[in-house]
């Protein structure tokens, strides 16, 4: 009987735990699979060479890939293009789709998720093409991102810490954006310092709120920031940051949809995909696409 090919383990180098464990992160990961039964092998690579590398893998049928959510965006439009299954190893800084999935945060257990076998499909979104597994967001988060990415890569600050400049100096250049959405065929003007929109819906319950119900609903979930002051966004940011956001006072609900075209003014603008800032050209198209990648993930609950 041949010899079954071994899975490639691809991990971002630059993301933030594997940054912070270095070299004894290849020694990790290998401890993690070596009880698993699966043969793999590792490769720890710069985040501008990981697209690359997993187009290469996916056409074995599955690749495995450590990283964040950016990280797992990027992987996730190119293994579903490939028809290849994706397992994830949580090694970013929230890991929102590795939990979701129902995968452990340590090593030896996301290892074990995929040595069990267990795949389910789950949606993707984009946006001009761009894929996400998360969301996009317009206005003061990309913004924020934006100085604190460059905070840490100046003066050497961890993210967590970035994050408290860089949301000052965010709403010391406070802007609104004037935007014309159309859902679905409809369509609606709004002014906002903040846009958002989720692959799947979103809740806004009190202790659910930025958690989903689901990862194969079929549908985009659009929301706007309400506060429009500096105080309220402050409020609103000091909510966010402990859990404790107010649905009722800090969100309003545009709606779920399937479609969405978003115009401005202005000929280009920035987003934030999966927490990566980009910039697109307008208008922004957004599509959901049903059942578009199978993963590795922990049994359904």
């Amino acid at each position: 009987m041949a010899k079954a090919r071994p899975l490639a383990v691809i991990v971002n180098k630059d993301g933030g735990a594997a940054s912070r464990a270095g070299d004894a992160l290849i020694d990790q990961i290998k401890a993690a699979f070596a009880t698993t039964g699966i043969s793999v092998t590792i490769e720890a690579i710069a985040g501008d060479d990981i697209a690359a590398r997993v187009e290469t893998a996916a056409k074995t049928g599955a690749v495995i890939v450590g990283g964040g959510d950016g990280t797992l965006g990027s992987a996730a439009a190119i293994a579903a293009k490939a028809g290849a299954t994706l397992g994830i190893l949580p090694l970013g800084t929230r890991n929102h789709l590795a939990r979701e999935l129902g995968i452990p945060m340590d090593l030896p257990s996301a290892a074990k998720v995929i040595a069990d076998g267990h795949k389910r499909k789950i949606d993707l979104s984009s946006v001009n093409d761009r894929v996400f597994v998360n969301n996009a967001s317009i206005g003061m988060y990309p913004a924020m991102v934006r100085v604190r990415d460059g905070l840490q890569k100046s003066h050497r600050l961890p993210k967590w810490i970035a994050n408290i400049p860089a949301g000052w100096q965010t709403l010391g250049n406070l802007r609104h954006h004037r935007l014309r959405l159309t859902m679905d065929g409809a369509a609606k003007p709004i002014r906002t310092p903040l846009l958002f929109i989720g692959n799947n819906v979103y809740s806004l319950d009190l202790g659910k709120v930025g958690q989903r119900d689901a990862l194969d609903d079929g549908k985009l979930s659009v929301f706007a920031v309400s506060p429009n002051s500096r105080a309220g966004l402050i409020g609103f940011g000091l909510r966010a940051m402990i859990g404790k956001s107010d649905s009722d006072r800090d969100f309003a609900t545009l709606g779920v949809c399937e479609t969405l075209e978003l115009s401005s003014h202005a000929r280009t603008i920035e987003v934030a995909v999966d927490g990566e800032i980009i910039r697109l050209q307008t208008p922004l198209r957004f599509s959901v696409k049903p059942g578009a990648l199978e993963v590795f993930a922990g049994p359904a609950k």
